[in-house]
C-alpha cells in the first residue's frame, strides 16, 4: 500500500492514507520508511505535540513552513487567510475552510515542481485549527501530485472516511526474535510466553516490558504485572527507569517534556536558570534511551516517554519548570506560548497572567483560531479572583466555542459560570448564548423562547443587544416553522413593546418591518420591509449585519413579491460571503441563487448552483435541506426525481425540527401534481403548505397552486378563500410578480368576461419579469380557457407558445399538458430540436459538467477551484476531459457545445425577438 501510494503520487495522482494503531506498534517506524522510499519527492513532516494542542495552526505552520515562499502564487483572498492564520500579516479573521483551501492550492503549487509527500505524525495531538484545515485538503486531493500521510493512535473526525491502514502486531515467531534481539540475559520461558502474549506483537512493548523488569523477574517470572493496560505497561516500564536516573536528569526531563518547541537552545536556558548540570543530565538522559539532546532537537524516544517525564512530576515541579520556561522565551517573537508556559507556571490566581492570556486570545481569534482562543480565556477565567471579571472571561470563552463549534463544551463553560454570583446582565448573556448554542446546533424548535427570554431580560441592559436578539429569535422561530407554533407572534409582540431608536439602523429597519408583519398584517408593514429591502440590497449595509441577517431580508423581499429585490440581496450577500472567506454562510445564499434561477427557468445554471451549494455544504459541514433541488425537481415534472426527494425532505426536517423545510417540500409537491395535473393530490399539498402561518412566504406561495388545483377539481369555495388570501399579499407588495399572479388565478375562478383581459393583465405583468416558469403556465392557462370556449385559433397561438417555452425549460409534465391540449385544438406540438452536442455533454461527469460550465462563464481556473473546493490543477485535468469528451481544444469553443449560451432557458429565448409581445 505504501509503495503504491508514492507510484501514484509520482504518476500525478493525489494519494491520501490514515495510518493508525496503538503506541508503540510502529507507525512512526512506517512513516520513516515511506519517507525513505519517496525518491524523486519532496518530503516535508511534521507532528502533532500534546503540550501544543491548544496554539492555533501550530501543526500547520510546522508543516508548511517550507513551503511559504510560493505563498505569493496563490489567489489573494486564500493568501491572505494563510498569512493571517500564521500571524505573517494582520487583517480579520479567516474563515477556517477558506485557510482550508489554500492549504489545498498550496500544496497544489508546490507539487507543480516536484511530487510532494506530507507526513504528518501523532495527528490525534494536532491542534484543532491545523487538523480540520489539513483535512479539509486530505478529502480535495484529485489530480495533484500530492500524497498526504498521518498516523494517529485515534485519528480525529477530522480524518473519518479516508484511506486508512491499521497496523498490527507482529506475528508470535517475530515478536519472539524480536524480543530475544533486545534480552542482555536469560528469560525464564514462561514469562517470555507470557510477556509475548501480553504484548501482541507490539514492538515497543517487547522491547520495553523486560527493561522494566528486574533480573529475578526475569529469570524466574516473580512480580509478574497484573491486569494493565498494554499502554499502562509501556508507561510503567518508562516510569522505573526515569525514576531510577538521579534527580538532576529527572528535571531535565520534565523541563524538555514541558516544551513542546523542541529547541535545544530554549531548554539550556531554562536548565540554566534551575542551575542543572546540562551536559552531564542530557548524557545519562540518552544513556537510559529516553531522550536525545541534540544540536538541532531535542527528541524523546517515543511520546510516552514525553507524558511519563511530566505526569511523574509534581505540581509544583510541573509549574517550575514551566516558569523557567517562560522566563527565557521571547514575548516579542513567541507571546503566546510565554504566556501559556506562565499560565501553567501560576499556583493560584494571578490577573497579570490572566490578562495575557486575554491578549493570546485576541491573536488567536484575529488568527481563526476559534477553539486555542476558547482554551486561552477558559484558563484566563480560572486565574482570574475577581468574580465579575472571572464571569467575563468564561463568558467570552463560551461565545468562542459557540462559534468554533463546540457545543458541548460551550454548554459546560455555561454550567460552570452559573455556579458564580450573576448579575443580571451576565444571567441574561447565559441565555442568550444557550439560545445560541440550540439554534447553531440544530434544534431549532428549541432556540426560539430562550432567545426571547435573554431578549428580554436584556431589553434595560443593552437595548442595541436586545434588539438583535429580537431579530435573531424571529430568524430562529421562523426556521422552525410550524414546530415552533406561537413563538412568532410572542416575539414580535415583545419586540414592538421596546421604544424604537432615534436613527434606527437596517437591523432595527428589518426587526420592525417583519415584527409588523405579524402583528399588523402585510399593507401595515410593507414601507417598512421595502425600506429595510432597498437597504440590504447593496453596500449600504456592514458586512457583518449582512452576514447575520441577510437571509431574513430575502424573506422579507418575497413575502413583497419583489423579485428583483431578491435576486438582489441574494447576489449582493454571496459576493459579501466570498469577499469575506465566510464560506459557512454561503450555501443559504447559493441555495436562495438556484431557487431563483430555477424560478427563471434557466435549470442548467440553477443545476450548477445546487452542485455549488453541495459542495460548500460537504465543505463546511453544513446541514441544509435541498431548497433549489426541490424547485427543480417539481418544475421539470419528473415524478420519479421529484418525490423521493420531497418525502425525504419531509421526514429529515420534521426529525430535524425544521418546520419550514416540511412546508416548503409540500408547495413544491403542489406544483409537481400540478404539472402532472394530478389535481386532487396538488390541491391537498398546497392546502397544508397555505395552512403554515410560520411559514410565511412559502405558504404565500402555495396560495397560486391551491388556486388552481381546487378550481380544476371542482372545490371553489377553497380556491376563493385562497384568493382572498393571495390578493392581500400581492396588492401590498405592488410588483408585476405579484399581481401578475394574481390575476392568473383570478382569471381560473372569473366569469368569462372578465377571465380574458385577467390572463391577459398576468401575461404582460410577468413577461415584464424574469420569472419564465409563471409566463409559460400563464399562457397555457389561457390557452386551456380558451379552447374550452371554442376560440380553439386563439388557443392554438398560446398553447404552442407555452408549449415552446414549456419545452425549452425541459418543464416535462406542464409541456405534456401543453402538448394534449394542442392536440385537442388540432394542432401537434413540435418538440425543440436538440442540439448536436446533447449526447456528448450527457456524458461529462457531474464535476466536469460543474467545471465546464464555469469555464464557459468566464471564470479562470483559480477562481473554478475555489468555487468547487478543489485546486486549480485539478479544474485543469477536468477541463482535459470535458475537452476530449466534447470534442473541442478550447475554453472558447465552450459557450457554442454546451448549452447555457443565447438560447438557454430563463436567457431572451429565440423565438422572441426583441421588442416583441407575449401576446399573439
Amino acid at each position: 500500500m505504501l509503495a503504491g501510494l508514492v507510484a501514484a503520487v509520482r504518476a500525478g495522482e493525489g494519494r491520501v492514507l490514515v495510518v493508525r494503531g496503538e503506541p508503540g506498534v510502529g507507525k512512526t517506524a512506517l512513516l520513516d520508511y515511506l519517507a525513505g522510499q519517496a525518491q524523486g519527492c519532496r518530503v516535508v513532516r511534521a507532528a502533532g505535540m500534546q503540550s501544543e494542542i491548544e496554539l492555533a495552526f501550530a501543526g500547520l505552520h510546522q508543516l508548511m513552513t517550507p513551503m511559504l515562499d510560493r505563498l505569493e502564487q496563490l489567489p489573494a483572498p486564500q493568501r491572505d487567510a494563510l498569512r493571517t492564520a500564521f500571524g505573517l500579516s494582520a487583517g480579520p479573521a479567516p474563515d477556517r475552510f477558506l485557510v482550508g483551501l489554500a492549504v489545498l492550492s498550496l500544496l497544489s503549487e508546490v507539487a507543480g515542481e516536484r511530487p510532494l509527500l506530507c507526513v504528518i505524525d501523532d495527528q490525534q495531538w494536532l491542534d484543532q485549527a491545523s487538523a480540520q484545515a489539513l483535512g479539509f485538503a486530505a478529502r480535495r486531493l484529485a489530480a495533484d501530485p500530492v500524497g498526504l500521510v498521518f498516523a494517529a493512535r485515534v485519528p480525529g473526525e477530522e480524518l473519518a472516511g479516508l484511506p486508512e491502514l491499521t497496523v498490527e502486531g507482529l506475528s508470535e515467531g517475530d515478536a519472539r526474535a524480536l524480543l530475544d534481539s533486545a534480552l542482555t540475559g536469560p528469560l525464564d520461558i514462561s514469562v517470555r510466553d507470557q510477556i509475548v502474549a501480553e504484548a501482541r506483537g507490539n514492538p515497543l512493548a517487547l522491547l520495553e516490558l523486560p527493561r522494566g523488569m528486574t533480573l529475578a523477574e526475569l529469570a524466574g517470572g516473580f512480580g509478574l504485572p497484573g491486569a494493565v493496560s498494554l499502554t499502562g505497561r509501556m508507561e510503567d516500564s518508562f516510569r522505573r527507569r526515569f525514576d531510577a536516573l538521579p534527580a538532576q536528569t529527572r528535571r531535565l526531563l520534565l523541563l524538555a517534556a514541558a516544551d513542546p518547541s523542541g529547541d535545544p537552545l530554549l531548554v539550556w536556558q531554562a536548565a540554566g536558570r534551575l542551575g542543572l548540570p546540562v551536559q552531564e543530565a542530557a548524557a545519562l538522559a540518552a544513556e537510559a534511551g529516553l531522550a536525545e539532546f541534540g544540536v538541532a532537537r531535542v527528541r524523546f524516544r517515543h511520546p510516552l516517554v514525553r507524558s511519563t517525564a511530566y505526569r511523574s512530576a509534581s505540581f509544583p515541579e510541573q509549574r517550575e519548570v514551566h516558569g523557567a520556561l517562560a522566563e527565557v522565551t521571547d514575548p516579542a517573537a513567541d507571546p503566546d506560548r510565554r504566556a501559556w508556559h506562565r499560565a501553567q507556571a501560576a499556583a493560584g490566581p494571578d490577573e497579570e497572567v490572566a490578562t495575557e492570556l486575554e491578549r493570546s486570545a485576541g491573536r488567536a481569534q484575529a488568527r481563526g483560531g476559534l477553539a486555542a482562543a476558547a482554551a486561552f480565556l477558559e484558563r484566563a477565567a480560572q486565574l482570574t479572583a475577581d468574580p465579575a471579571h472571572l464571569v467575563e472571561r468564561a463568558l467570552a470563552a463560551t461565545q468562542a466555542s459557540v462559534q468554533a463549534g463546540a457545543f458541548d463544551k460551550a454548554l459546560g463553560l455555561l454550567t460552570m459560570t452559573e455556579a458564580w454570583p450573576l448579575d443580571e446582565f451576565a444571567s441574561a448573556r447565559v441565555d442568550l448564548l444557550r439560545g445560541q448554542v440550540a439554534f447553531a446546533s440544530g434544534l431549532s424548535s428549541d432556540a426560539p423562547p430562550l432567545l426571547l427570554k435573554a431578549a428580554r431580560r436584556l431589553e434595560s441592559l443593552d437595548p442595541e443587544l436586545a434588539r438583535e436578539t429580537y431579530l435573531d429569535a424571529w430568524g430562529a422561530a421562523f426556521f422552525a416553522g410550524r414546530l415552533a407554533a406561537g413563538n412568532l407572534e410572542e416575539i414580535s409582540r415583545a419586540a414592538r413593546a421596546m421604544p424604537r431608536s432615534q436613527h434606527p439602523g437596517p437591523m432595527e429597519l428589518l426587526l420592525d418591518g417583519l415584527t409588523l408583519l405579524i402583528t399588523d398584517g402585510l399593507p401595515a408593514a410593507a414601507p417598512t420591509l421595502r425600506q429595510a429591502v432597498s437597504i440590504f440590497a447593496g453596500p449600504g449595509v456592514s458586512v457583518g449585519s449582512g452576514l447575520r441577517w441577510g437571509w431574513l431580508a430575502t424573506a422579507a423581499a418575497t413575502l413583497l413579491w419583489d423579485d428583483d429585490g431578491w435576486r438582489a440581496i441574494i447576489a449582493w450577500q454571496a459576493q459579501l460571503a466570498r469577499n469575506a472567506g465566510a464560506l459557512e454562510h454561503l450555501p443559504i445564499h447559493l441555495a436562495g441563487a438556484g431557487l431563483t434561477t430555477a424560478w427563471s427557468g434557466d435549470f442548467e445554471a440553477a443545476v450548477s448552483l445546487i452542485a455549488e451549494a453541495e459542495a460548500v455544504c460537504e465543505a463546511t459541514g453544513s446541514l441544509m435541506a435541498p431548497y433549489a433541488a426541490l424547485l427543480l425537481a417539481s418544475l421539470r415534472g419528473s415524478q420519479a426525481e421529484a418525490v423521493p426527494l420531497i418525502e425525504t425532505t419531509i421526514n429529515e426536517a420534521e426529525a430535524g425540527r425544521q418546520g419550514l423545510a416540511v412546508t416548503y417540500a409540500r408547495w413544491t409537491a403542489a406544483i409537481l401534481y400540478n404539472g402532472l395535473g394530478r389535481y386532487d393530490e396538488a390541491r391537498e399539498a398546497a392546502l397544508q403548505a397555505s395552512e403554515d402561518p410560520s411559514a410565511m412566504f412559502v405558504s404565500m406561495w402555495a396560495l397560486p397552486e391551491l388556486i388552481e388545483a381546487a378550481a380544476r377539481s371542482g372545490n371553489m369555495p377553497i380556491a376563493a378563500d385562497a384568493l382572498e388570501r393571495l390578493a392581500e399579499t400581492a396588492q401590498a407588495g405592488g410588483t408585476d410578480f405579484g399581481l401578475g399572479i394574481e390575476a392568473r388565478s383570478r382569471a381560473l375562478l372569473a366569469e368569462d368576461h372578465a377571465a380574458d383581459g385577467l390572463y391577459r393583465e398576468a401575461i404582460d405583468r410577468l413577461g415584464r419579469t424574469q420569472l419564465r416558469p409563471e409566463l409559460a403556465r400563464a399562457h397555457l392557462l389561457y390557452g386551456e380557457w380558451l379552447r374550452r370556449q371554442g376560440r380553439r385559433s386563439q388557443a392554438r397561438d398560446q398553447l404552442r407558445t407555452a408549449h415552446g417555452m414549456l419545452d425549452a425549460m425541459e418543464m416535462q409534465a406542464f409541456a405534456e399538458r401543453a402538448r394534449r391540449e394542442l392536440l385537442a385544438t388540432g394542432e401537434t406540438a413540435r418538440k425543440r430540436p436538440a442540439r448536436a452536442t446533447a449526447a456528448a455533454s450527457q456524458d461529462l461527469t457531474a464535476q466536469e459538467a460543474q467545471v465546464a460550465r464555469l469555464a464557459r462563464d468566464g471564470l479562470s481556473n483559480p477562481e473554478i477551484g475555489a468555487r468547487l473546493f478543489i485546486s486549480s490543477h485539478t479544474v485543469q485535468y477536468h477541463l482535459g476531459k470535458v475537452f476530449t469528451k466534447l470534442g473541442i481544444s478550447s475554453r472558447g469553443q465552450l459557450p457554442g457545445v454546451l448549452r447555457g449560451g443565447p438560447d438557454a432557458p430563463g436567457r431572451e429565448p429565440a423565438w422572441r425577438q426583441p421588442g416583441q409581445s407575449h401576446m399573439r
